[in-house]
């Protein structure tokens, strides 16, 4: 890896938890400045704001003074060494890239985090019993080439050769738009890390549910990344004329797909998991012709791998039900399935430790975490564990994800508070 010879150091005055927390806020504001659109934030991977978004998150850690270089995939690293050179690594990371319309904290807030924490610790980087790295990935959201995760997975060593044909919505391929950035498709292992070289990997994020909100609580501890599964469900009936078929001879697909997302919803209800049908399409889709084929999306997560696919079970058995109740005909299509992923133990106790530290709370609130997150991808080299921050009514994946400035200052002595509990353990 290539490196910046000499960080900027910033000799001023260390800031207070809530000057530094204000920063962190003001930088949220500063590169959600940086979108493809004018209405809103949008910025994708290997785009022009990823550029930009890096050129940033680059002199911010110099400022913090991390050593940094851009990785084989794009992602943003920086690390501040041990008490000697060549330790292994704990890292502190998250993603600078989003949804379209998005909000200014998801993926981010942890990125800035991160390096802000590295900033506090590294005058007393020799006490600690292992390296210190910060990184921002990208990609983690899928949006450009419709695969998730692609910077965490190139860290982790699972980057997969059947990515490079993926295209975006312009007909530019991911190994082109590789070429475009600057980074070489044939190089894209180099990115991967081995275990041997980390300690672990601490993320925070901001919560993306409304259960530290409704318990006045502004941090919490994640106990389990929810594994998902996504279908692709198709029901065919028979396109006939709306206004010259009776009830009795209709196959309605639509009517059918209805039934299905009823059922969906009821089913995930009953058994405590997330099952959403977030897209539907109908053929031949004119006004006065009976619909023949509905395709809808069904995404299914849970706190356990059984008890997801307990449910996709009971769904599946549901819709061949009802489909055959009206004559119609079904399949199903999995387009993407990850494993759900418990934190682990010594890494999490780390991060109740510190919650208990800045925050004062004894026992503080366990969430298994309903989105998906770059650890996910990274626990399949190293263990990992996660930091959420109270979210304003849960909202995320929109403008009005809102976060409070005086969470920030708790949640950046918290994370620091876990780095040296790390070190404890380790020492």
């Amino acid at each position: 890896m290539s490196t910046t010879p000499t960080p900027i150091v910033d000799e001023a005055p260390a800031p207070t938890s809530q000057q530094a927390a204000e920063q962190i806020m003001q930088r949220c504001d500063e590169i959600a400045k940086l979108s493809c659109r004018e209405d809103g934030i949008e910025r994708v991977y290997l785009s022009r704001e990823h550029m930009a978004a890096d050129k940033m998150a680059e002199r911010w850690m110099n400022e913090a003074g991390l050593a940094t270089w851009l990785d084989a995939a794009g992602s943003r690293c920086g690390r501040i060494e041990g008490r000697e050179p060549g330790l292994p690594a704990l890292v502190l990371g998250s993603h600078l890239d989003t949804v379209p319309d998005a909000g200014r904290y998801d993926g981010i807030l942890g990125v800035l985090l991160a390096i802000e924490t590295a900033r506090r610790i590294a005058p007393r980087a020799a006490e600690l019993p292992f390296a210190l790295e910060v990184i921002a990935f990208h990609e983690e959201e899928g949006v450009r080439f419709r695969s998730t995760l692609l910077g965490s997975r190139a860290f982790a060593g699972t980057w997969s050769e059947d990515l490079w044909p993926l295209q975006d919505a312009d007909g530019i391929s991911l190994e082109q738009a590789f070429r475009d950035f600057g980074l070489d498709p044939e190089r894209v292992d180099e990115a991967a890390r081995r275990s041997e070289e980390l300690v672990g990997y601490l993320e925070a994020h901001i919560e993306q549910g409304p259960y530290l909100e409704a318990a006045d609580r502004p941090l919490g501890v994640v106990s389990i990344i929810a594994g998902a599964r996504r279908m692709e469900i198709t029901i065919t009936g028979e396109a006939r004329h709306a206004g010259g078929t009776p009830y009795e001879k209709r196959h309605d697909a639509l009517v059918g797909a209805s039934e299905a997302v009823v059922a969906i919803e009821e089913i995930g209800r009953r058994r405590g998991v997330i099952a959403t049908v977030g897209q539907i399409t109908v053929e031949p889709g004119a006004v006065n012709v009976v619909p023949g084929v509905a395709r809808f999306s069904l995404d299914l997560r849970a706190e356990t791998d059984e008890a997801r696919d307990g449910a996709w079970d009971e769904i599946a058995d549901a819709m061949a039900e009802l489909c055959s109740a009206r004559g119609l005909e079904l399949e199903s299509v999995q387009m993407h399935a990850a494993h759900s992923v418990v934190c682990d133990e010594q890494l999490r106790a780390a991060i109740t430790s510190g919650i208990t530290s800045a925050a004062g709370d004894e026992e503080p609130m366990v969430i298994w975490s309903r989105a998906g997150h770059d650890a996910m991808a990274v626990a399949d080299v190293c263990p990992v564990a996660m930091l959420f921050t109270r979210c304003h009514d849960g909202i995320s994946h929109h403008p009005d994800e809102s976060v409070l400035t005086e969470d920030v200052a708790v949640a950046l002595d918290a994370f620091e508070a876990a780095v040296w509990a790390v070190a404890a353990q380790h020492s």
